[in-house]
């Protein structure tokens, strides 16, 4: 069986142009296993059970007790699961708990101040870093709450790095942000390093999800992720988001838009970042100079992921994404709408909170500040927005209106003086009897 991360590294290697034969050799795995694998005739990380999980039944047990004290011996916990019914042996289970990791690291025993740390080679094209960088207080009008999220790619050998403003750290953003921030790199590295971010990988084992190993095999590259507490592994990156908080972000004006944000980073970028002198194997040149002789492989089509947004329609029936606005129909003016767009479509759909399509449009280029209308909407607007014109004069601010009837009938009802008839039905033949011997001559 490969696991994620070895089927992704068979997948890259394929698309380098290595023969199967030499896949099976440097994975060190049967050839008729990795055409399997290259073929999609197998599953990464799937393994037929051998037989039914013993352990199962005590591992919340051993995660509680650990997480209560990191430090207890595996022959206490042995003594302690004993008479809850367990019969395996005691290398069963400390393999169980290395397997399953539910021994968490005790941070105050493992300071990550004053360790030793190592000199990493980075080779030219080898490794692109990337990270979430929280960013404190963004302005109001952006309506991001109290943190903005920017998604920052570094690569290793010259450190030119690029990063991307994103509302939301899902999975679909995150891709839209590795795609946009690879082409602006000027092309794909052999491996993707990352932290343990859940986008990308389960933080518990740090092994690749099954969705993100679709990402890496259709860019074509290894994944490595960093192992926990290890943050000086991509230091790259952690450096490009010091210069990001502290000389771009701390000084950025409130009244700017986000795509005004967007614009003002790529400029910083270029302006600053690419302008740094580094001497590099002896050679002293400037970042951008540097990234110029990395080979870097050219990015495919984007990754098509489904990239969903909620946004406030105006009062006109347009939706805003990307610096652009684009038209619904007026039923929905002051609503809440979803933008949906798969990532490399020509089009956007415009839908309903509960995912019906109600508008599709040809998406814009970011930023570009244009106005999509469909002239179905143009013309429903027009109408709706005649039907509810009206041509009467407003009242005068000190204008006399005293209580009407209705009013007043109301008015006499709460206070018990309602003498009115209305509605009352007089019998004639009182009148009649009354009326009887007037007539009579006497």
């Amino acid at each position: 069986m490969l696991t994620q991360e070895d089927d992704v590294d068979a997948h890259a290697l394929r698309k380098r142009g290595w023969t199967i034969s030499a896949i099976a050799r440097h994975l060190g795995h049967d050839r008729k296993t990795i055409r399997g694998y290259l073929n999609d005739e197998r599953v990464a990380g799937v393994r037929a059970p051998a037989g039914e999980d013993l352990f199962a039944p005590f591992v919340d047990y051993c995660r509680a007790r650990l997480a209560e004290d990191p430090h207890v011996w595996a022959e206490v916990l042995l003594d302690e699961l004993r008479p809850l019914g367990f019969t395996q042996s005691y290398a069963t289970l400390t393999r169980q708990i290395r397997v399953r990791g539910l021994r968490p690291a005790c941070e105050a025993c493992r300071p990550a101040k004053g360790r030793a740390v190592a000199i990493i080679d980075h080779p030219a094209g080898e490794e692109t870093q990337w990270d979430w960088l929280d960013l404190p207080d963004p302005p109001t009008a952006w309506g991001w709450g109290t943190t903005a999220s920017l998604f920052v790619g570094a690569l290793s050998h010259s450190s030119k790095w690029r990063g991307r403003l994103a509302e939301s750290k899902d999975q679909p953003h995150t891709i839209d942000a590795l795609d946009q921030i690879t082409r602006a790199l000027g092309g794909v590295t052999r491996v993707w390093r990352f932290d343990r971010m859940a986008t990308v990988c389960h933080p518990a084992t740090g092994r690749v999800t099954g969705s993100f190993a679709a990402v890496a095999k259709h860019y074509g590259v290894s994944v490595a992720i960093c192992p926990p507490r290890r943050g000086n592994r991509k230091g790259v990156v952690e450096k490009a988001n010091d210069g990001a908080a502290q000389r771009w972000w701390r000084t950025l004006p409130d009244d700017i838009t986000v795509d005004e944000a967007q614009v003002s980073l790529d400029a910083f970028c270029v302006r600053v970042g690419d302008a740094r002198d580094r001497v590099i194997n002896g050679q002293r040149d400037s970042v951008a100079a540097h990234a110029g002789r990395e080979r870097l492989m050219l990015p495919p089509a984007p990754f098509p992921a489904t990239l969903t947004v909620e946004r406030q329609v105006s009062a006109q029936a347009l939706v805003s994404f990307r610096g652009n606005r684009y038209s619904t129909p007026p039923e929905l003016a002051h609503a809440t709408a979803k933008v949906v767009w798969l990532l490399g479509s020509p089009h956007i759909d415009i839908t309903t909170i509960s995912g019906i399509v109600i508008a599709r449009h040809r998406r814009a280029g970011d930023g570009a500040g244009i106005t999509v209308r469909d002239h179905v909407h143009v013309t429903a607007l027009d109408i709706a927005a005649m039907a509810a014109a009206t041509s009467a004069a407003p009242h005068r601010r000190k204008q006399r209106i005293p209580p009407g009837p209705a009013a007043r009938a109301a008015a006499a009802v709460l206070t018990g003086t309602d003498n009115t008839t209305a509605g009352t039905v007089t019998d004639l033949a009182a009148y009649a009897r009354a009326a009887q011997g007037r007539n009579t001559l006497t």
